[in-house]
């Protein structure tokens, strides 16, 4: 086996070199301990759950996911969705709760329902299956938790299990997050516990009026079809409404109001209840409170903008003195408000809401939209805690900070506890990728467009290379950043030949509103543009890229994009490797295609100018298609309907079908390793190179 190929290997034994990294920490309201999960080693898939004494630096293993379950796990349903939603590979366990005082822990694994008194290290098993997201109340005295779609708690003196309401019928849910909060608007949730823990706040979902689409594998025609219920863009939404439920019985329901979204909840002893919600255009976003007694709301802040309002994670919530904590479009950037007064400058985009307690702990970028610092409030003003350049991604409290910092001087993050003044390390195991990318730096064009240039390791320069273009290049993600990790599959690339660029254009977060609202109606056109000006400009500097020979590559976005650029800009693009691509606009869900879009009723036109299917008769290259059969959320109809399209125009063209592989990449190392070097060799063919 050759080098390249043990790293394609080791990149999928070890979850893109993140095991045995520290992960979903909570620190006790004293500051004296904190718990993480970790698996043993770089290769282990089975995350533990440990704790750590901030005063001696001791690590306790509190529960050993391998002596509990040896064999492999049985997920429910509802947990496999909520492991896609949120890209979750790991296995283990994989999220738990506590309660406030971080006495009890409660976790499910292979879908029973476990304990562990943080005290004593005792796990109890008080559920045989099909659970998911088990949560004990602030008091510690009771864990809820859904099992068949319906939410239960049980008293843990007693032993008492029952469901808090009773309702039949199948498309009816109880406290857990719909699709479209899971996949598009980071809400994985569905159930929050008051501070008392006596009630709680409770989501009821019904998904009658949802098309149902089916997922088959044609592999195995013998297998039962999956059928799903899929909001596409312009179809009806899950009906979501909430209800407060007692632990006495008693059912309070909250006032519906004019909205179609539930962005998110928040519910702690700095005041009522606080609902994050939207209008189905997205222009107007509303935070409402709720009163417990009554269910009624009262309107706190409602603002609107005439392409979308941005929702940011971890916000609103209240601080420990009730005062409001949101993140606001203005002044051109995104601004942390306390009770409606600005906190940081318009020299910051905030990115996310970390915690809020008496302080609030949050993430931003500055000048360089390619970093993600980690920021605390205080009564000195805004402190930056992340010292050294890279990505940080911050948990914990504003007083007891947890960091792991991505950097490009190492592989994997560092992580580190950062109280009262002393730094304290967290042990991390990931895997040496065998590989170090050495991006060069660029910012090109009259935008300038963040961008990094990856070459052959050893390259000598005046040798021409073929370029590779590798973006995802649309909203919500970068691929431009300062962490090694993120330029590691580019770098192999790079090292089979090519000249690899890797361009952030518009649409991309990190450089405020004005910058991702560019897209709006324009997906296509914006984004295509930005890749090939961003090529221009990067070739103007740099002689030994081809480009008579250019290719381009992608996932999701990505192959979108990767598809678009070789069906409309055959003058540039010879080649493309398009992997899970939308195609027809009109397929994908409603809360992302009609933020940018609108819906295929009010504006059928910008559903045209975006989708590849009137383009398929244009194809003049070489096209690529790969595509996840059990893909549940671009499903495998996209990359269909173009294969169609194009044979239908007599256009020679590859299609490659991934049985039983999702959204997400392959996880089975054989597929995984061969997956990327047929696409290696693929390209070198077409270029020529």
């Amino acid at each position: 086996m050759t080098d390249e190929l043990s790293f394609l290997r080791k990149q999928a034994r070890t979850q893109r070199f993140t095991l045995g990294t520290p992960r979903e920490f909570r620190v006790a309201p004293d500051g004296s301990r904190l718990l993480f999960l970790r698996s043993e080693s770089g290769v282990d898939r089975r995350n533990s759950l440990w704790e750590l004494d901030l005063s001696s630096g001791t690590e306790t293993k509190i529960v050993d996911a391998v002596e509990l379950l040896p064999g492999e796990e049985n997920l429910p349903p509802e947990e496999r969705a909520r492991r896609e939603r949120t890209r979750e590979r790991a296995g283990g366990v994989v999220g738990y709760a506590t309660d406030a005082e971080l006495r009890i822990a409660a976790f499910s694994l292979s879908g029973k329902l476990y304990t562990v008194d943080l005290a004593t290290k005792e796990v109890a098993e008080l559920v045989e299956g099909s659970v998911v997201d088990p949560r004990p109340n602030p008091a510690g005295t009771h864990v809820a938790y859904v099992r068949d779609r319906r939410l239960r708690v049980i008293e843990l003196a007693t032993g008492q299990d029952r469901p808090l309401v009773d309702e039949e019928g199948e498309d009816i849910a109880w406290g857990l997050a719909e699709f479209i909060a899971g996949e598009e608007m980071g809400r994985t949730r569905g159930f929050w516990w008051s501070p008392d823990g006596t009630s709680l706040l409770v989501e009821r979902s019904d998904r009658a009026g949802v098309p149902r689409w089916t997922i088959a594998d044609p592999a195995n025609p013998g297998d039962s079809v999956n059928t799903v219920a899929y909001p596409a863009a312009g179809e009806q939404n899950v009906g979501v409404s909430l209800a407060i439920l007692g632990l006495d019985g008693a059912r309070v329901d909250v006032e519906s109001g004019d909205w179609e979204y539930l962005a998110a909840v928040h519910w702690s002893a700095g005041g009522p209840p606080v609902l994050a919600v939207q209008s189905r255009d997205q222009r107007t976003f509303e935070i409402h409170s709720v009163d417990p007694a009554t269910g009624a709301t009262k309107l706190l802040h409602s603002e609107t903008d005439p392409r979308w309002v941005e929702l940011v994670p971890g916000a609103p919530a209240w601080t420990s003195d009730g005062r409001l904590v949101r993140v606001s479009a203005a002044d051109g950037s995104y601004r942390l408000l306390i009770d409606g007064v600005p906190v940081t400058g318009p020299e910051l985009q905030v990115r996310s809401v970390l915690d809020v307690g008496d302080e609030v702990l949050f993430s931003a970028s500055g000048a360089d939209p390619t970093q993600i610092h980690v920021y605390r409030t205080g009564p000195g003003g805004v402190t930056r805690l992340s010292a050294s350049d890279g990505v940080h991604v911050g948990a914990g409290t504003a007083e007891v900070a947890v960091l792991s910092s991505w950097s490009l001087a190492h592989s994997g993050p560092k992580v580190s506890v950062l109280r009262d003044g002393s730094v304290l390390e967290i042990r991390s195991y990931p895997e040496d990728p065998g590989i170090e990318p050495r991006p060069i730096w660029l910012t090109v064009g009259e935008r300038g467009l963040r961008a990094a240039l990856l070459l052959p390791s050893g390259y000598e320069p005046g040798t021409s290379l073929p370029v590779l273009l590798d973006p995802y290049g649309g909203p919500h993600a970068q691929r431009v950043i300062q962490s090694r990790n993120s330029f590691l599959t580019s770098q192999w690339f790079a090292d089979q030949g090519f000249a690899v660029l890797v361009t952030d254009g518009r649409g991309t977060p990190g450089r405020g509103p004005a910058w991702e609202r560019e897209v709006s109606r324009e997906l296509a056109s914006v984004t295509l543009t930005d890749q090939v000006d961003a090529l221009h400009a990067v070739a103007a500097e740099h002689p030994e890229l081809d480009l008579s020979r250019v290719a381009i590559r992608g996932w999701s976005y990505g192959g979108y994009l990767s598809a678009l650029a070789v069906l409309r800009r055959p003058d540039v693009i010879r080649a493309a490797v398009a992997g899970a691509p939308v195609t027809d606009w009109t397929l994908y869900d409603t809360h992302y295609t009609e933020r940018y879009l609108g819906t295929p009723q009010d504006d059928p036109a910008a559903y045209e100018r975006n989708s590849l299917l009137a383009d398929a008769a244009n194809l003049e290259r070489s096209l690529l298609i790969v595509h996840g059969l059990a893909d549940d959320n671009v499903f495998v109809a996209h990359s269909l309907r173009l294969s169609s399209a194009l044979l239908a125009a007599g256009r020679a063209h590859t299609f490659l079908p991934l049985v039983g592989t999702t959204h997400m990449t392959p996880q089975d190392e054989d597929l995984a390793e061969n997956l990327m070097r047929m696409q290696a060799e693929w390209l070198r063919k077409e270029l020529d190179a």
